[in-house]
């Protein structure tokens, strides 16, 4: 191997590679369990597509586009690695194989366009969401990921090369710019059917736990490994991320229990990933200090944010807007305050004697990836539904989107109706021998008996008069403040 190889740190980005890699299928259970059973299927298929088409895409021209050297003002890539041609064993990024490097920023950019199908669940068409990420990653993801990432003394993206703003492990590029892709896409697709009228609940709450667990492991791939060497910063990053994600998961439960009354897994599975998302650019120029503050106040923000969907009347399904973009945006900005010049950068923030420079600068990454995401996302999405249409039909979402898109279904309900079957002779024939063997022991205690059915029988018949007014109230669908304080509730 050439000089400046070092086995250990390529170890340790393959191994956090591998990691990020593993975010997705757990991002896959987060968003199953958090939709109805009708749609679980389609909402892991979206995640795993993902797993597909980027990887494919990412070798053909992904890479170059991301990471190639700049071809104008910092805004993309070259196509010189076109087909990752010209990469040989020997060429190295920093300390590590560039293939190594290549493979770790490949998770990056398959994991971001599945955080978009939060947004949309229950009412895209597979194929068209297929489209939409190829295009996407395209236009989106690629150029705004050279911005970010690429570095090359002052020669690389405009953003983070030339103008310094700060940005570890992506929550501009990955968090920000997704977050802000799903509010593009709900607004084009519009509402589910029922939505603020019907309950929609999560179906599983122990795969929302899971897939929350899976994240929070492979979140330190995600952000230690963008130290890209196993040395003190990535260390640090460590360290952060898991005081920050902690600090959030409490932050979250006791705004819910002020505000709801009630500390819900829900709630502790999302405020884990909005302090993950949070700490994510933060993570190596803060003290754990400075993250334990990230994470307690993104906690609140966010789950304070994801509300905001009732009153504004967009429906971002499983609250991507509010913990993805406003997360990674809490998260961008206060590196501006909170950024130490003593971690992986020399930035400092507000609070330790930088001044205001730093936090202008986050201000600035953060406006525009948001408006350049939201602006392209809006006119993809627009364009696929104007040709070849991006929502399913209402019947199908109505009657659930697994059997439609998938032929399959999550949960073989079938199963259990027949095993029902099997064992309900067995159960009626064990109580009637049971009432068989009762014999009344008198007759004074039979005459007894049916006097006491007797009586028993004009309460039953008022009992049955009572409560038919309230099923038929019951049968009447939900108003909006019951539906709506339902999933709040959820959440």
């Amino acid at each position: 191997m050439p000089d400046g190889f070092s086995a250990g740190d390529t170890a340790f980005v393959l191994i956090s590679a591998a990691l990020v890699m593993v975010m997705t299928p757990g991002l896959a259970f987060f968003y199953g369990g958090m939709v109805r059973a009708k749609s679980t299927l389609n909402m892991l298929a979206m995640s795993f597509l993902s797993l597909g088409i980027v990887s494919v895409l990412w070798v053909l021209y992904g890479y170059s586009l991301s990471f190639g050297p700049d071809s104008f003002a910092g805004l993309i890539g070259n196509l010189d690695f076109l087909g990752m041609r010209g990469i040989g064993l020997n060429d190295l990024t920093g300390t590590i194989p560039v293939t190594a490097f290549a493979t770790f920023q490949l998770m990056f950019a398959i994991i971001t366009p599945a955080l978009i199908s939060g947004a949309v669940a229950d009412r895209a068409k597979f194929g068209a969401w297929g489209l939409f990420i190829a295009l996407w990653v395209t236009v989106v993801y690629f150029p705004v990921a050279h911005w970010v990432f690429f570095f090359d003394g002052g020669h690389g993206g405009w953003l983070g090369d030339r103008n310094g703003v700060i940005d570890f492990a992506g929550g501009t590029a990955v968090h920000i710019n997704a977050g802000v892709a799903g509010l593009a896409l709900c607004l084009v697709l519009g509402k589910r059917v029922g939505f603020k009228k019907d309950p929609m609940r999560p179906h599983s709450l122990p795969l929302v736990m899971l897939g929350s667990g899976l994240l929070w492991f492979g979140w330190f791939g995600f952000n230690a490994g963008s130290a890209l060497a196993a040395n003190g910063v990535a260390a640090m990053a460590m360290v952060n991320t898991q005081v920050a994600t902690g600090a959030a998961l409490v932050g979250w439960l006791v705004y819910e229990k002020l505000r709801h009354g009630a500390f819900t897994t829900l709630g502790a599975a999302s405020g884990a990933v909005a302090g993950l998302v949070a700490i994510t650019p933060a993570c190596g120029s803060v003290s754990p200090l400075g993250a334990v503050a990230i994470g307690l106040i993104a906690g609140a923000v966010c789950a304070a944010a994801v509300s905001l969907k009732y009153r504004l009347g967009f429906d971002d399904s499983l609250d991507v807007v509010g913990v993805h973009a406003v997360g990674g945006a809490i998260g961008s900005l206060l590196i501006g305050l909170f950024a130490t010049g003593g971690v992986g950068q020399t930035a400092k923030g507000l609070f330790y004697g930088g001044g205001p420079a730093q936090l202008g600068k986050q201000a600035m990454g953060v406006a525009v990836v948001a408006a350049y995401s939201f602006v392209l996302s809006w006119l993809l999405a627009k364009a696929i539904d104007r040709t070849v249409g991006f929502r399913v039909a209402e019947e199908v979402e109505v009657a659930g989107i697994d059997q439609a898109e998938h032929a399959e279904s999550a949960y073989d309900f079938s199963a259990v109706g027949a095993g029902l079957a099997r064992a309900l002779p067995g159960l009626v024939g064990a109580a009637a021998a049971a009432r068989s063997a009762e014999q009344p022991v008198a007759g004074k205690a039979v005459a007894g008996k049916a006097a006491a059915e007797k009586a028993v029988e004009p309460a039953a018949t008022g009992a049955e008069k009572a409560v038919e007014p309230a099923a038929k109230a019951a049968e009447k669908p939900a108003d909006k403040t019951t539906a709506e304080k339902t999933e709040v509730d959820a959440r």
